[in-house]
């Protein structure tokens, strides 16, 4: 991890105080950050960031009082500066890539693991400290390339992101579910293959499953994806 002379201080917007707790608590395993406090609304959060200096946020979008991205916008319009990792629902992502003027930089869909969040985390110290010392054109692409680029390190060894998203797109779009064997026709890899995606995505609380009764011998166990929002 690139090394900075300051801790980045994060402020973490969440509404539901035990996530908010478990937050904290990961920004807090990272070197070089440090959560400097946390809300559970955007006029708390606006309280905190009036009297402390805040220089990441990490924002739920759906608060009680506003939405994330209305709340980023205020907070510009009001002279603040701080950069924003939102924290999201998979049916948010126009959204997100909308408010990439207002300092949204990364994005983590709920729930999010440790491995997930320090990944996106570490990317984020790399691009602070690249700008920092951006000369030109070409340092500026390169660190707005550390920041958007794709993130193997929070998936365990042997799957791949691309074939993560393909077997996630087929998960979605199957609303009554599919088999490993399901997925594997849909995507194109060995049934093998395809259920370790899918128990990946089970262990990440992305997707559940059942067995499939009504047929002789072992049950075969059916995926369904699991919505994030609330």
């Amino acid at each position: 991890m690139t090394q900075v002379q300051h801790p980045i201080r994060v402020l973490v917007v969440e509404d539901d105080p035990v996530a908010a707790d478990a937050h904290v608590m990961y920004v807090g395993r990272v070197p070089g950050f440090v959560a400097v406090g946390q809300a559970h609304t955007g006029a708390e959060a606006r309280r905190v960031m009036d009297r402390t200096a805040v220089d990441l946020l990490l924002l739920d979008l759906h608060l009680p009082d506003v939405h994330g991205l209305q709340f980023a916008r205020s907070l510009r319009a009001a002279g603040h500066h701080a950069d924003v990792i939102a924290v999201t629902s998979a049916r948010d992502l126009a959204v997100v890539r909308e408010g990439v003027s207002l300092g949204v930089v990364q994005y983590v869909l709920k729930p999010f693991t440790f491995a997930t969040l320090r990944d996106r985390l570490v990317r984020y110290a790399e691009f602070h400290a690249a700008v920092g010392e951006a000369g030109g054109q070409d340092e500026v692409d390169r660190a707005l390339a550390v920041l958007r680029a794709p993130s193997p390190a929070a998936l365990p060894k042997g799957l791949s992101g691309p074939t993560l998203e393909r077997v996630t797109g087929a998960l979605r779009e199957a609303a009554q579910g599919l088999t490993a064997a399901g997925v594997a026709e849909a995507v194109g890899i060995s049934r093998i293959t395809a259920r370790r995606y899918l128990e990946h995505l089970v262990d990440a609380g992305r997707a559940g499953r059942s067995p499939l009764y009504g047929q002789v011998g072992r049950p075969e166990l059916v995926y369904r994806w699991v919505s994030q929002g609330r």
